[in-house]
């Protein structure tokens, strides 16, 4: 991919306008300076008494006298100029009295032009940089104070970076959804011959980081058209009619450089459901987005124009909009699979000196739930954690540490913890692990840790053993029951006065999953298969609001069964932890020694009670409290020993 960067020896184009300026300037000062030396008499200006008192001494040899200076010269030969006072009847009788030869001279035009041009100077400057503002406002910001309604779309060439389908991966169905479109592009008549229309709109709709804008800049490049780029938020403006006036002035370019793409990035910020919402704001955006439902499918068509638009929020977009003859397809750019994690590793892994021990597929394996843009940050963070360890080649070690990173956050192995609150984040992460060992359904435990990550003093991370597309009711009560796993450990081992904030996080993850099981999934008995609760304007645990569908004598059996479904958890992890609480002083020893356990040292100590590899030093001890943690993009984790937020 060539470099975007402008030369630096390039002139700022501001400065280059204002030098333009300041040459237009300099040559009209040139020219003032021209026209009044052309016009300047030559010779000793005199006063009009001394220019008659020599002529009647008879130093004066000739003159010409014109209508506003008298030019001569001396008997010497030294010129002379003098400006006479009015009108003089006796001047030619002194002269020829005297025998001066002298002569008329006519009124030179040069002198009025002078005069016009030095009374209009100021004025034409004054113009000048006001232009010259004006034209730099207009470029700022695109559209200026006379452009509000000039559209903002970028054009991209390939100066800025060909992208190919060689340049995505993971996304296989998606990419072979959009083939046709490249094909289109290519060889128009083939599709056109045999009746058949290309569709005029394709929306990408995928999480954010699956590639859909990535995909776009493909698509163009190998179709190798041009190819425009904006945003859905480009449109919309606090005056009502600038955004309609945007979508017309695009669609024109378009149409000039037809056959092209025109790319709407993040189009849920002007294709919102009409008619919600109060306010001129509101009014400005449906008048927006019908001037984009007449240009896409209207009385005149579009012939060449091909719209593709991506978004991550495709429930909220109005009907309209997605109709067969707009977006007549919608493709669903998804979370990569195993497979599909493997080879965007391969496509980043190209810029990065690999050691021999780097595997992908292991990478892959042990990364679900990762997007395309999580994997080019862990193989950023692994070329990062290499360089700063002055080796040459990024080592599998590194691609490890740089994943415990991204999944769990960064150590903090500065803070200083008294040995009491190591203790009691080291017995709270054992109670995780163990509950999580002695659940069948539960997955499998990848590293539990007592080193402060991220927000959390402690956590255990577990992940999948293949890639989950939906969750079974045994997972789910499996997941609850390790979520208590630490408050429990902290119950039987401290006593109930010495129970920690550090299941705070716990806590909030057992309840949400349990009000899901109860009003979205259908997982009470006594509430039956029925949709309680509903999300609205955004996911439920991802900063959406519910809306609640029942009543007040439901709302309490509602809160019944998620408290009966969470201590039943709570029950379940009691069990387990007392029938093996010498396997919970184990592995809370453990902890306490080595700091950080893998899953298969874990199995291995609970299994032998040793642990096959030398004892390394411990760390110091802690310091400041936590706030409470984050969600995990991908496998579940559970932390403890944070403080209450606000702390």
């Amino acid at each position: 991919m060539s470099d975007n960067r402008e030369p630096e020896n390039t002139p700022n184009p501001w400065m280059k306008s204002l030098m333009v300026w300041g040459g237009i300037f300099a040559g009209l000062l040139l020219l003032v300076s021209v026209f009044g030396n052309s016009g300047a008499p030559a010779g000793t200006q005199i006063t009009y008494s001394d220019f008659r008192a020599k002529v009647a001494e008879g130093s004066v040899d000739r003159v010409e006298i014109g209508p506003d200076k008298i030019v001569g010269n001396f008997g010497n030969g030294e010129p002379f100029t003098t400006v006479p006072v009015g009108n003089d009847p006796s001047l030619t009788a002194l002269l020829d009295e005297n025998g001066v030869e002298y002569s008329g001279a006519a009124a030179q035009e040069g002198n009025v032009l002078l005069y016009i041009l030095i009374q209009t100077l100021p004025f034409l400057l004054i113009l000048a940089v006001a232009f010259f503002a004006l034209k730099q406002v207009q470029k700022g910001g695109g559209g200026g104070a006379m452009g509000f309604g000039k559209s903002k779309a970028k054009l991209l060439t390939e100066k800025q970076g060909r992208v190919t389908f060689d340049d995505v991966a993971g996304i296989d169905e998606a990419r072979e959804e959009l083939q046709e479109i490249v094909e289109f592009l290519r060889d128009p008549q083939r599709f056109s011959k045999l009746g058949g229309q290309i569709p005029k709109g394709a929306l990408l709709v995928g999480s954010p980081g699956t590639g859909k804008t990535l995909l776009a800049r493909a698509i163009a490049g190998e179709a190798r058209v041009p190819f425009f780029t904006i945003s859905g938020s480009d449109f919309v403006e606090m005056f009502v009619g600038v955004g309609a006036s945007r979508v017309r002035d695009m669609f024109e370019q378009a149409k000039k450089n037809a056959p092209c793409i025109v790319f709407i990035d993040e189009i849920d910020a002007v294709g919102r459901h009409r008619g919600h919402g109060l306010g001129n704001s509101n009014d400005e955006r449906e008048q927006t987005l019908n001037q984009l439902l007449v240009e896409m499918d209207g009385f005149e068509a579009n012939e060449g124009i091909i719209i593709i638009a991506a978004t991550n929020r495709p429930d909220v977009l109005d009907p309209a909009l997605l109709r067969p003859g707009r977006f007549d397809r919608q493709v669903v750019v998804p979370v990569p699979d195993v497979d599909g994690r493997e080879k965007i590793l391969a496509v980043h892994m190209k810029k990065v000196p690999l050691a021999p021990d780097v595997n992908p597929r292991v990478i892959a394996r042990g990364t679900p739930g990762f997007s395309g843009a999580d994997l080019a940050n862990l193989v950023n963070e692994a070329a990062l954690l290499a360089a700063r360890r002055n080796k040459r080649l990024v080592a599998m070690q590194e691609f490890e540490d740089a994943k415990d990173k991204v999944m769990m956050g960064a150590e903090r192995k500065s803070m200083v913890m008294t040995e009491d609150e190591k203790r009691m984040t080291a017995y709270h992460e054992a109670g995780h692990a163990l509950v999580s060992v002695n659940e069948p359904a539960s997955d499998p435990i990848h590293k539990a840790t007592i080193i402060p990550r991220g927000r959390a003093l402690g956590m255990v991370m577990r992940l999948p053993e293949r890639d989950n597309y939906s969750y079974h009711r045994d997972k789910m009560l499996a997941n609850l029951a390790v979520s208590m796993g630490g408050r429990v450990a902290e119950e039987i081992i401290f006593g109930h006065d010495k129970v920690s904030s550090g299941a705070s996080s716990d806590i909030q993850y057992a309840t949400n999953l349990a009000r899901n099981m109860v009003t979205r999934w259908g997982m009470s008995e006594a509430l039956g298969p029925l949709l309680y609760e509903e999300a609205q304007e955004g996911y439920l645990g991802y900063g959406g609001s519910q809306r609640t569908m029942h009543s007040a004598e439901t709302n309490k059996l509602i809160d019944a069964e998620i408290r009966k479904l969470v201590e039943g958890a709570h029950a379940r992890a009691t069990e387990v932890l007392k029938s093996q609480e010498d396997k919970l002083h184990l592995l809370a020893n453990a902890l306490l020694e080595y700091e950080t356990l893998t899953g298969d040292e874990i199995n291995q100590l609970l299994e032998t009670g040793k642990i096959d590899r030398p004892s390394e030093p411990k760390g110091p001890a802690v310091i400041q409290p936590v706030h409470g943690s984050a969600i995990p993009k991908a496998g579940k984790r559970f932390g403890g020993g944070e403080a209450p937020a606000g702390a």
